[in-house]
């Protein structure tokens, strides 16, 4: 017999080999129009653009390596937050683990460089006053299995907020280079000339939470709503706390994308192969 989870107090989620093979299937599927598309993403490298499916990085390639490692890592968590939940140090140890790889991730999608490491400015920026208000008000005990999860949805909408807001400023910089260097000749620092130029392209990094926030109960419904529904929770609860979600990672996001903006402008967050902005950002500090 397969185990089962319950959901909603009745129904029944089998998991075991049907669940297996459909994942399976799914991730092939979506890995075949992929490559079937040709879709492909930067270098991450100034005037890299989107290489062609015969010599670039294919998204297909990595839609595979994504599910494959969702499949271990969550794996290893599911065996692992029983134990870590147990003592403090070992919830904070977690935590900090969550907190480096997502630095890490976020740093190297930006740039490839040694400045990916600015990448952890906007990420606690922007976690670190949620969680501390969240702990002070005693909304979110110092538990694991409450601020694990809370912690690490705040952490990945820092993440993503910082990728999509640093690559799209560097990116704006590297195709208007001409109109930053028009700013310098006028007069303008080189921190206004660059912001002037970033600024929209970085905010565009929020559109994705903000159409959430906006349509939420009538486009789509989140996870954390259809979780604590599956879970037996009453939709009161469930609307509660997918209304906490979405303020908070409303405000994460916020803060993520005026900080990496700022790292940007300042010439702190930068591409190797964009000489012109780091001297110029060189020069004007």
């Amino acid at each position: 017999m397969p185990a089962t989870v319950p959901l909603a107090g009745a129904a029944l989620l089998p998991v075991g080999p049907a669940l297996g093979v459909l994942l399976a299937a799914l991730l092939l599927a979506a890995a075949t129009v992929g490559a079937l598309a040709h879709l492909t993403h930067g270098t991450g490298r100034p005037g890299g653009g989107a290489r062609t499916a015969g010599g670039g990085h294919g998204h297909a390639r990595a839609v595979l390596s994504a599910g494959l490692r969702a499949v271990v890592q969550l794996a290893a968590v599911s065996l692992l937050i029983g134990w870590v939940v147990r003592a403090v140090p070992l919830l904070l140890t977690f935590i900090a683990v969550m907190f480096a790889v997502a630095v890490r991730t976020a740093g190297r999608r930006v740039t490839p460089n040694r400045s990916w490491w600015w990448a952890a400015a906007p990420i606690v920026a922007g976690v670190l006053p949620v969680v501390a208000a969240l702990l002070l008000t005693g909304l979110v005990p110092v538990r694991g299995i409450t601020l694990i999860p809370v912690t690490g949805i705040l952490i990945g909408g820092a993440l993503t907020a910082t990728v999509l807001g640093g690559r799209r400023a560097l990116d704006e910089l590297e195709a208007r280079r001409g109109e930053v260097e028009a700013g310098l000749a006028l007069g303008l620092p080189p921190r206004d000339a660059r912001l002037e130029i970033a600024r929209p392209a970085a905010s565009d990094a929020l559109l994705p939470g903000l159409d959430q926030t906006r349509t939420v109960g009538l486009v789509t419904l989140p996870g954390a709503f259809v979780g604590m529904l599956l879970g037996g929770a009453s939709p009161v609860q469930a609307g509660a706390v997918q209304l906490f979600v979405l303020v908070a990672l409303m405000a994460v996001q916020v803060v993520a994308v005026a900080v990496v903006l700022e790292l940007v402008a300042g010439g702190r967050l930068h591409r190797d192969a964009d000489p012109d902005v780091s001297s110029t950002a060189a020069e004007g500090e």
